[in-house]
């Protein structure tokens, strides 16, 4: 058994790799490497390096090892700045999508996990995300990512041996091993660490919100807890089990940020206190996803907490500091 990891040599990407390495199924990924990195990838794990959007690329890969089966985890992942590049989002997300669907038509590969996000949801109407819940996304990443969902729905009406899965993902932090980490500048653990390892002060962006502490609540879940649930959702298409369309990989609580602050501060040992600035526009007051569908599907569980994630980020990024 053998399944493409698109994306493979990124940060969620590398950690859904070794997931399927424990579960005895063997990966080969396919990564250009414009934000992975090759030494994410274990040491005998087939490496193709190449752009998804060479359809014949992928094609060729899943041929050449047999292939069970696609998890795309490519792609252009910031919100903020697909706003400002909104038409590499799209090639990135929605052609790159389109060059996955039709190589696994041309191959004949009918299984499919595929990385969606949040932001489809745009800014909800409730506290507590329902994957039933409407989706409005406010971004060119988001819409992106919506549109990938529907690439996929559209699967089904011409391959009826299609099985197709959207996972949801919320923010996710944390590293399974010290050799992976979290090299993006938008996400929050790697921005606050590197300010504290260069001396400065994190900020808070609002502390006026309607929350206990006044900052906002976001829902942080560990990468190895959702490269898991990928490898569940694989191993039960293969299983010939029913999956729902999508699953919201999330906590059903969340943290706010200044919980996370604080947490940093406490495992971190660099004690601070984080600036307070004013509130970004768009950002919701609370957003957290109720995951009972996938804890009842795909083996959806959150095995670590606040402090574990903090800790293993803390660790991976200290390990290669410099």
């Amino acid at each position: 058994m053998s399944w493409l990891v698109t994306g493979g040599a990124g940060y969620i990407g590398s950690h859904v790799v070794r997931a399927f390495q424990e579960a005895g199924i063997d990966p080969v990924v396919i990564d250009d490497l414009s934000s992975g990195h090759a030494s994410f990838v274990p040491r005998g794990v087939p490496f193709i390096r190449g752009t998804i959007l060479d359809t014949a690329l992928v094609q060729r890969a899943l041929t050449e090892y047999s292939c069970d089966g696609v998890v795309h985890v490519a792609g252009f992942k910031y919100a903020g700045v697909s706003v400002s590049r909104p038409l590499h989002t799209y090639n990135q997300n929605v052609t790159g999508t389109v060059s996955i669907l039709q190589a696994m038509a041309d191959a004949g590969v009918h299984r499919y996990v595929f990385s969606s996000s949040a932001s489809v949801y745009g800014t909800p109407d409730s506290e507590v995300v329902t994957e039933d819940s409407p989706l409005r996304p406010e971004s060119p990443y988001g819409q992106s990512k919506l549109i990938g969902e529907w690439l996929n729905a559209d699967m089904e009406p011409v391959d009826p041996a299609w099985q197709g899965v959207n996972l949801r993902y919320f923010n996710v932090v944390g590293s399974g091993s010290d050799d992976l980490y979290d090299t993006s500048p938008h996400n929050l653990f790697p921005i606050v660490f590197d300010m504290l390892l260069a001396g400065k002060t994190p900020r808070i962006n609002g502390g006026d919100y309607a929350t206990p502490d006044g900052s906002c609540v976001r829902d942080y879940v560990h990468v190895a807890d959702l490269a898991r649930s990928h490898v569940a959702a694989a191993e039960a298409m293969m299983a010939g089990k029913k999956l729902e369309k999508a699953y919201n990989l999330g906590s059903g609580s969340g943290s706010s940020v200044r919980e996370i602050m604080d947490a940093i501060a406490r495992v971190t040992g660099q004690a601070f206190e984080p600036e307070v600035g004013p509130r970004r526009p768009g950002d919701p007051a609370r957003i957290v996803a109720d995951g009972q569908l996938a804890a009842r599907d795909i083996d959806w569980k959150m095995r670590n907490s606040l402090d574990d994630m903090v800790a293993s980020a803390w660790s991976a990024r200290r390990a290669h500091q410099g």
